[in-house]
């Protein structure tokens, strides 16, 4: 039985708890909020911690999930890695391109799986969409057109490129299977002190695009994407897990079986640390895409494109 801690059980971590106990997998919490770190103690029946330290010399562990404030995670991360703990760090992986990199030689010293938390590669109808793309069913892909939008309100130690553009950038890459050539963006901030919209452009090889509107400024909710390709368009609702294929002959709307992305993520990390082998997202892929938001960030800046290296 693999044993898993999650640190930091607030906001998106408490749902980590959720899903790592119905797998049997859950071993532990930890949070810096000792109230709450009681209250998922004693409902989950686990030992709870307020240190890291305390935790990782006191438990027998095969790993952990890190649901802590962006700028925490390089810090807490190199501290497990450290002890040859498997780790597995929510989006950003980290808040710069040069600590992912000293995580990833971490993690290759260590021989222990180090991922991130790009939940929507386990989204059905993203999955779904990469066959088609792999399959060649409607010809090769062209324009990938996302939008991610709800209204926040929470102050975050990073802004919207980092926190939730990130996870378009990386489902842009995987989906064409390379790394993007250029950049080029516009942020800004209306409701908060770090920027809280941006529009993307990704320019991959053979002339496909990838646009990316995410702001934290409308009230709906709304997480679409929209794929262009040679015979047809796939629209995909990330949120209902629907998806519309229209061709020539007509629109179609695949039957896909509605799972929780992160009850297969998770599923995909345990089953990664049990066979020792590198998971669907590696650590190279939030190196990736933390340099992709750096880029980002000075494209706006400077107002040009940002040529990336290979």
């Amino acid at each position: 039985m693999v044993r898993i801690a999650v640190i930091g059980i607030g906001g998106w971590g408490k749902n980590h708890v959720r899903v790592l106990n119905e797998l049997d997998a859950l071993a532990a919490v930890c949070d810096a909020n000792r109230e709450r770190m009681q209250l998922y103690s004693k409902k989950y029946r686990v030992t709870g911690y307020e240190s890291v330290d305390s935790m990782v010399k006191k438990e027998k562990l095969d790993g952990v999930t890190i649901c802590t404030p962006a700028s925490t995670h390089f810090a807490i991360a190199s501290k497990v890695l450290g002890e040859s703990l498997n780790t597995f760090v929510e989006k950003p992986m980290t808040t710069t391109s040069k600590d992912g990199e000293s995580l990833i030689e971490l993690a290759k010293k260590a021989r222990r799986v180090l991922t991130v938390g790009f939940i929507e590669r386990f989204n059905p109808p993203i999955s779904d969409l990469k066959k088609m793309i792999t399959e060649g069913r409607l010809g090769a892909p062209i324009l990938l057109e996302f939008h991610r939008e709800n209204r926040r309100g929470d102050v975050l130690d990073v802004g919207i490129v980092k926190d939730a553009s990130v996870h378009d950038i990386d489902t842009a890459r995987w989906l064409f299977g390379e790394e993007p050539r250029v950049v080029f963006a516009r942020v800004g901030n209306v409701k908060s002190d770090n920027e809280d919209f941006a529009a993307i452009m990704l320019g991959f090889g053979e002339q496909r695009t990838a646009f990316i509107t995410t702001n934290w400024v409308t009230p709906a909710r709304v997480r679409t994407l929209e794929a262009v390709f040679e015979n047809g368009v796939v629209n995909v609702d990330f949120v209902s897990q629907q998806t519309q294929v229209h061709e020539e002959d007509g629109t179609r709307m695949p039957k896909l079986v509605i799972q929780e992305p992160l009850m297969l993520e998770l599923k995909e990390y345990l089953a990664a640390i049990d066979e020792k082998r590198q998971p669907l997202v590696r650590g190279e892929d939030g190196l990736m895409v933390t340099r992709i938001a750096e880029a980002v960030l000075a494209s706006s800046h400077s107002g040009t494109p940002i040529f990336m290296k290979p």
